[in-house]
């Protein structure tokens, strides 16, 4: 219970405080149970578009509302590492440099353009398959997002020089953790496109692919992992799950 208090704690702004000192172990607990955070903001995500919907609002407006409400129970901060990111990668500089700027509190334009590529994808994708009345697709979305944190910090990835976040939870989780939770993501992918049983697990593997390519990129970029390339990942995953998920919509 109190590596699922540390994850909700961590993960979303709900009034659930998790123990006052945090060691590695703890830290690895709560990564390893980010999923149901997940699972719970996939749910709250389909139960919002779904009310926004049904109240008489577009499909549109109530999938970018819906990505709005996800940031602001997430501290956004997920989209901030996802702009961070990109501004470490696009600096072409070495990876003290690239660490500096992902440091300096701002957003350069590829960080910008990153969050406007993502927001717009999760957004578009989340009106189509509201209007398809894929409200599980939704969630499962969401859900994947929290999945791919988990073998993101495997071990044998270390942290990055510097970084708080990525210390505590870098190289914490065996493989078979990160796999059991991407095996159960692609199984429950089948329901996620009528019609299509194969074409949900499809986009599961590809966002988990996607994802890692991402964070082996950037861990080798920056020297490491951090908080920031977390919530890069996770963003990018949510995007792609999303609209490989509304291609049937």
């Amino acid at each position: 219970m109190t590596g699922i208090r540390l994850a909700f704690s961590w993960l979303t702004v709900l009034p659930v405080w998790g123990p006052d000192d945090v060691d590695r172990r703890m830290a690895g607990r709560a990564i390893a149970l980010a999923p149901l955070v997940g699972a719970a903001l996939g749910l709250g995500a389909a139960g919002l578009l779904w009310l926004l919907t049904t109240a008489g609002a577009s499909a549109l407006l109530s999938g970018f509302l819906v990505v709005a409400a996800l940031a602001l129970i997430t501290r956004g901060m997920h989209l901030d590492g996802l702009a961070d990111t990109f501004d470490g990668l696009g600096s072409y500089g070495p990876p003290e440099r690239a660490r500096q700027i992902m440091k300096s509190g701002g957003a350069g334009p590829f960080g910008v353009a990153a969050i406007l590529f993502s927001v717009g994808v999760q957004a578009v994708s989340f009106a189509a398959l509201a209007e398809a009345h894929r409200w599980f697709a939704v969630g499962l979305a969401v859900t994947v997002g929290r999945v791919v944190v988990v073998p993101a910090c495997r071990r044998g990835l270390a942290a990055a020089p510097d970084t708080g976040f990525g210390a505590l939870v870098a190289a914490t989780q065996r493989m078979w953790i990160g796999a059991g939770w991407t095996a159960l993501a692609v199984l429950l992918a089948l329901f996620a496109v009528p019609g299509r049983p194969w074409l949900g697990p499809l986009v599961v593997l590809c966002a988990a692919g996607l994802s890692a390519l991402l964070v082996r990129h950037a861990a080798r970029r920056f020297g490491g992992l951090s908080g920031d390339v977390l919530g890069a990942a996770l963003e990018v995953s949510v995007a792609c799950a999303a609209a490989g998920f509304s291609l049937h919509a």
